[in-house]
């Protein structure tokens, strides 16, 4: 399932990164795909209660596929939600990026109109305002990580008054969500993994502090190598990026000329997302292959960055090295 809401629009400052693409539309209904025509004005709160809810009758445990029953009797008019199995992670709050396992059905017929489970792939997904079905945004914020959440959503805040055709949502339909909640990040995020030793001194030093604040950068004083740099500073365990992935990162830019800093996640203290389709060859190639988790310095020779095209408004000069450290928090 594509990421349709964090894909439309490139992120603040990512311009210095991108190249051109363009991402086709998403024919499933994930939580993301409200669109915006439905609300012009923000929901209220919802009052949040602790049901009614429908029963699970199988699928239990935390990251099982959970088959629910209809909903019985009519439901609230109010958001519930219910913390079926309580977690110790980190606790998620909103504008937080989430990694969660789904399934979403109707209240009054039980029609599954999404699951993450049978795609083996959780969605990983912003609980921002204009960016995910309210419902989401009010009932997992305050939740932790490791905790199997239900939740039974009223059109004012899933897919309003229009409903979702193509996913055989009506107007009036209440929406049962059951998720599971595998990790949360935001911008005091950080790589876990194992530090990897390096011993070429012709090469960028990265710090390798995992606190959420970005890592030192410091350039040697000789000349650039003429090929594409791409090494683990710390390695992760998680899956490896595809060079067609879309993932969730922090990042540093720096130039090699002067080591002075360009564009980064930490200064705007806000994480950001994209699909390796559409970003410079440099980021691509250095990424792909890169497992999750990890830490990645990146020296990107002018002929796999910007050559002599450099983005209108940047520090970034014609024929620049770049130097970057990326932290790849999660494949999308």
């Amino acid at each position: 399932m594509r990421r349709r809401s964090l894909l439309l629009a490139v992120p603040a400052g990512l311009a210095t990164l991108s190249a051109c693409g363009s991402d086709s539309s998403d024919k499933e209904a994930d939580p993301s795909g409200k669109p915006s025509a439905q609300s012009p004005t923000p929901a209220p709160s919802p009052k949040i209660v602790d049901g009614p809810l429908p029963k699970i009758t199988s699928g239990t445990e935390f990251g099982q596929k959970p088959t629910v029953a209809k909903g019985n009797g009519a439901p609230s008019k109010d958001l519930a939600v219910r913390t079926l199995i309580a977690g110790n992670g980190r606790t998620v709050a909103e504008n937080d990026f989430i990694q969660a396992q789904y399934l979403g059905q109707t209240w009054d017929d039980a029609k599954v109109f999404d699951n993450s489970y049978d795609r083996k792939t959780p969605i990983v997904i912003q609980l921002a305002q204009g960016g995910i079905i309210d419902g989401w945004r009010y009932g997992l914020s305050g939740k932790k990580a490791g905790s199997r959440v239900m939740m039974a959503v009223p059109p004012t805040w899933g897919y309003g008054e229009q409903g979702n055709e193509q996913a055989g949502i009506k107007g009036d339909d209440t929406l049962v969500f059951v998720v599971d909640i595998e990790n949360t990040f935001n911008s005091r995020s950080s790589a876990k993994g194992r530090t990897v030793a390096s011993s070429d001194a012709a090469l960028p030093k990265v710090g390798t502090n995992t606190d959420g604040k970005a890592p030192s950068v410091e350039v040697p004083k000789s000349d650039p190598p003429k090929k594409l740099v791409s090494e683990y500073v710390i390695e992760g365990d998680g899956p490896e990026v595809a060079k067609d992935s879309t993932v969730l990162v922090q990042y540093k830019g720096v130039l090699w000329a002067d080591g002075k800093e360009f564009d980064s996640t930490y200064s705007r203290g806000q994480l950001t997302s994209f699909s390796l389709q559409q970003v410079v060859p440099g980021w691509a190639q250095g990424l792909a292959g890169k497992k999750v988790g990890s830490r990645v310095l990146i020296v990107i020779p002018p002929d796999l960055g910007y050559g002599d095209n450099p983005p209108q408004g940047s520090t970034i000069k014609k024929d620049s090295t770049l130097v970057f450290t990326v932290d790849l928090l999660a494949k999308m």
